[in-house]
């Protein structure tokens, strides 16, 4: 269990103020309620969770490779947030583990491969491409291939139906053009009225 009582306690109150808004359908409330986080990203600091006062992170170098790690990396809970965007708790641990392996001295690839490791390939937010990924990569290219197919398809039926349906007489050459005499027809018509 991560934390003391009071730290879970206070996790669960910080929590209200969004419940609350999400319950009342209120936009302003909502605005309000995440309003810490915008200001610490905003300013260029990394966010840091709630009950956390301080980044382990002092070199600017460092806080630039964390910032980047928390926005390739993909939050577990909210599954449409990276590490940077997310209130949740289980990010604000993540988010601290990244900061000590990058002030132990890891590189990104070292710390990518041990969330992938302990999480797999849904920690990343770009998933590579893999066997077990093509459908994720290939699927909506596979799909608009089989609707295009598709729609050709059935064009291609319409048209030989229409042109080798029985009982229908052949075009006639110059069928529905106008005549002189068509037109000298509509003309005294029209000066009937």
């Amino acid at each position: 269990m991560a934390g003391t009582s009071f730290e879970r306690a206070a996790s669960k109150l910080a929590a209200i103020p969004l419940a609350a808004a999400l319950a009342l359908g209120s936009a302003p409330a909502l605005l309000a309620a995440s309003a810490p986080a915008a200001a610490q990203t905003a300013s260029g600091q990394p966010y840091l969770a709630p009950g956390t006062t301080e980044s382990l992170i002092t070199d600017p170098t460092d806080k630039a490779r964390y910032d980047k790690l928390a926005h390739e990396l993909r939050c577990l809970v909210c599954q449409n947030q990276t590490l940077a965007e997310s209130d949740a708790s289980l990010a604000a641990d993540l988010r601290r583990q990244v900061e000590s392996m990058i002030v132990e001295g890891r590189t990104d690839a070292q710390i990518k491969s041990y969330l992938v490791e302990r999480y797999g390939d849904f920690v990343l937010y770009r998933p590579p491409v893999q066997s077990n990924t093509w459908a994720l990569w290939f699927g909506p290219f596979a799909l608009l291939a089989i609707g295009v197919a598709v729609w050709i398809g059935i064009n291609r039926r319409r048209r030989l139906a229409n042109a080798d349906a029985p009982g229908r007489p052949a075009p006639v050459e110059g069928a529905g053009a106008a005549t002189s005499a068509d037109i000298d027809r509509v003309r005294r018509l029209l000066d009937e009225r």
